[in-house]
């Protein structure tokens, strides 16, 4: 889900060279053309997501699901009207994706889901605070899901990505920016290993832990003053 365009187009094409049969989903056309590609247009937040993802569940075995698809929007107090479609894109729609292909891999015994989060999940914005949010939960619920499915021969592996170089790279400041195809790398370990948890790149963990003490102290302040 989500690969025409960034990381998920990028993992796609390496896939087809090593042989993998795929079918992607997506809100854009494809410019993909391999006779081991299948392509469908769809909106992850439309009605009719669930019930197309559950039909390509069922119609054959599922080795591997990756959802890449994620939005961001800055807050505006005065429209905060895509506010919920953040969640709807970057949480609800992960998990009726995995409501739809997971009963399928655990009845098969075997399986792999992969979720794209962001080390954002540690993390509360007063700039973005609809997608820092959905990425805690998206986080939070893979984390859970995976422990439930592991005994059951199905993996479950959450990725968290700092700055990527693509075009959800909108902050002015982007320390230790990875390129598309670093990212790539990366997820196809995660394919080959299947980590229930994998953070990259690594020096920008101390960084979030930092910044994430920096804003508790910050909020202790401002609650102190406040009082």
């Amino acid at each position: 889900m989500g690969n025409s365009d960034g990381i998920g187009l990028a993992t796609t094409r390496r896939l087809l060279v090593q042989g993998w049969s795929i079918t992607g989903l997506s809100r854009s056309e494809s410019a993909i053309k391999n006779p081991a590609y299948d392509h469908r247009v769809v909106d992850v937040s439309d009605g009719t997501y669930f019930e197309l993802i559950d039909n390509l569940a069922r119609s054959g075995p599922l080795d591997l699901c990756i959802y890449f698809v994620g939005i961001g929007e800055a807050l505006d107090p005065l429209d905060m009207t895509n506010q919920a479609r953040v969640f709807d894109v970057n949480l609800t729609a992960m998990v009726k994706t995995a409501s739809a292909v997971v009963p399928a891999m655990v009845r098969s015994g075997h399986g792999h889901f992969i979720g794209l989060s962001s080390l954002g999940d540690e993390l509360i914005s007063a700039e973005a605070p609809s997608y820092f949010a959905s990425k805690a939960g998206f986080s939070s619920y893979l984390s859970g899901l995976g422990m439930a499915l592991r005994p059951r021969g199905v993996y479950v592996t959450n990725i968290r990505f700092g700055f990527v170089d693509t075009k959800m790279a909108k902050s002015p400041y982007k320390p230790f920016m990875m390129s598309v195809e670093k990212a790539v790398d990366h997820v196809e370990y995660c394919i080959r290993r299947k980590p229930a948890r994998y953070t990259a790149p690594r020096i920008a963990i101390p960084f979030v832990k930092c910044v994430k003490i920096i804003s508790k102290l910050a909020a202790v302040v401002t609650f102190s003053r406040h009082r």
